[in-house]
């Protein structure tokens, strides 16, 4: 018998094994792929193909225009709406990358103990087992023109009358959603940075480099996945949100979540659609620019 006839079986016998393993991997795998087509991959179809189209005050009808799009991109109060969404999205971020790193560093390499990093994390967690809304609104007697910190201003002598931009304003929505929003950057950071080596520190320290040369070249490249998500997380986050602007700057402000809202309280439901895909292709820019920046594969 050749070697070639011999070896035909095993051969056989490979390519049976490697099939039922293709097999067993897509059967495992079919779950998961029904549930995010259906509760995906099939509402974003489907608004797609509702932002094409046409209504009027009462009703909306299947076709295929294009001025739900061309209303909405050749509208300056679009732009501006936009503009405002995303001058936002940079705010809250910038805040919220500091306060979380700075956070999740303290409890990585200040905490000595795994008891205690997790005692202090959940201490972290304990204002966010309320509703958003509440923690929200919580703000309002605190920085109203009668609330804590006016009439502390005022008592003080600091200001002679009460401060009206603390409350009603961009101040207030940003002061708001970073409230909100700092644990979903503090938690992928802090759980990046515990990942960490620490022989890589310490060999750093024994080469001489001071903490600030350790902390700019060995620590922070290292926590770049974990601030990649958490960018992703928060601007995600603020992209969507229309309550939080809607309450906390008294109607004075708009976003594009807010203006869908409002198109879909006047039934104009394809506008919104449009505004929905828009504002869809704008963030997964974004998180695709992010990506292309850092890799979080290994965070994954």
């Amino acid at each position: 018998m050749s070697d070639a006839e011999a070896n035909a079986p095993k051969a056989l016998f490979s390519a049976r094994s490697f099939s039922i393993a293709s097999v067993s991997a897509y059967l495992q795998a079919l779950p998961l792929a029904i549930i995010l087509g259906a509760f995906l991959l099939l509402p974003i179809m489907m608004i797609v193909v509702v932002s094409f189209w046409d209504y009027d005050f009462a009703s909306m009808y299947p076709d295929f225009v294009t001025f739900n799009y061309g209303e909405t991109l050749g509208s300056w109060v679009t732009w501006k709406t936009y503009l405002n969404t995303l001058k936002y999205a940079v705010i809250v971020w910038a805040i919220t990358l500091v306060i979380g790193f700075w956070v999740a560093y303290f409890l990585a390499f200040h905490i000595r103990t795994a008891t205690m990093q997790t005692l202090m994390f959940l201490v972290c967690t304990v204002p966010f087992l309320t509703s958003n809304i509440i923690r929200m609104i919580s703000w309002i007697p605190v920085l109203g023109r009668n609330g804590l910190v006016n009439t502390a201003l005022v008592n003080m002598g600091i200001v002679p009358a009460p401060v009206e931009w603390l409350l009603y304003s961009d101040f207030a929505v940003v002061l708001a959603m970073v409230h909100l929003y700092s644990l979903f950057m503090v938690t992928p950071i802090f759980n990046t940075l515990m990942r960490i080596d620490r022989s890589l520190v310490e060999a750093a320290r024994d080469a001489g480099a001071s903490g600030w040369q350790i902390l700019t070249n060995v620590i922070i490249p290292l926590a770049k996945p974990g601030m990649a998500i958490g960018t992703i997380f928060v601007v995600t986050l603020v992209m969507a949100d229309f309550i939080t602007v809607q309450v906390m700057s008294g109607g004075q402000s708009a976003s594009v979540a807010l203006m869908m809202k409002n198109e879909m309280s006047l039934l104009q439901y394809p506008a919104a659609a449009a505004n929905a895909v828009i504002l869809l292709t704008l963030v997964l820019i974004m998180v695709a620019g992010i990506l292309r920046i850092v890799d979080i594969r290994k965070e994954l």
